[in-house]
């Protein structure tokens, strides 16, 4: 029997995972609320600047640089990445791109970390799962100092939580301000992705996202041979359960317009 192991105020990292996992984890032992209040104080670890994070102990396949080439970066942001079904679905088809789920969650990061370490001890799996990992992050707050100006080229919101109420509506994962963090950490030419069941997110996803002045909204024809984006939709947790019970999702990518000229 898979059991996570419990810290108090930290997640293990991938690297110290594959130390003691043996099996593979199992989704039932890692259960908690489906979302957080990300205004509460969850003392969290993050850096003061991206320059300042160990990157070393989520990818050390990569770290440090091998032969004198470039260092790579992680690229790609999988943000409230749940149990880590895009991650673990993309990480074999772009085995060169470092990858990155960020949650809140305490026992849901543990999970997707021990997957990763499980995955990783399985030698014959394509690309080794060396090219992903988790990090339990408050993305609302901390975006900036993980990631430096245009770091990033793709960035998801899958499935997040719509906070109904109005008086809520300030914590939703897309606002004006937050876009304006998701344009400096996005480089010019970057795709963010969204995908919800929840038509009045969309509806609020989509009306901020085109307001915004660096980002310009990519028709979805555009989108449908993009495997990308067939993962973005189908490989989720809830994009599996949205299937099962035969609801509907609204997509809308937007890309990352170039900085206005001084």
């Amino acid at each position: 029997m898979a059991t996570a192991v419990k810290r108090s105020h930290d997640t293990m990292t991938t690297q110290e995972s594959s130390e003691v996992l043996l099996r593979e984890p199992q989704k039932r032992w890692y259960r908690q609320r489906a979302h957080a209040n990300v205004f509460t104080d969850h003392e969290l670890d993050y850096p003061a600047s991206p320059d300042q994070m160990d990157w070393a102990s989520h990818y050390p396949a990569y770290f440090p640089a091998k032969d004198g080439t470039e260092q790579k970066q992680v690229e790609w942001a999988d943000v409230g990445c749940g149990f880590g079904g895009l991650i673990m679905a993309l990480g074999p088809q772009f085995p060169d791109t470092l990858m990155l789920g960020m949650e809140i969650r305490v026992s849901v990061t543990q999970y997707v970390a021990d997957r990763i370490a499980h995955q990783r001890q399985l030698a014959d799996k394509p690309g080794g799962y060396q090219n992903v990992s988790v990090i339990r992050a408050n993305s609302m707050k901390h975006m900036p100092n993980f990631f430096a100006k245009g770091q990033l080229s793709k960035i998801f919101f899958l499935f997040p939580d719509p906070h109904f109420k109005l008086r809520k509506q300030k914590a939703r994962i897309v606002t004006t301000a937050l876009l304006a963090e998701y344009a400096y950490v996005l480089r010019p030419g970057g795709i963010m992705y969204t995908v919800t069941d929840v038509k009045d997110l969309h509806e609020w996803m989509d009306a901020h996202s085109r307001a915004h002045k660096l980002f310009e909204y990519i028709p979805t024809e555009e989108m449908v041979d993009d495997p990308i984006l067939l993962a973005a939709r189908t490989a989720t947790e809830e994009g599996r359960k949205v299937e099962r019970n035969g609801g509907d999702k609204w997509v809308a990518c937007f890309r990352r317009l170039p900085d206005p000229e001084a």
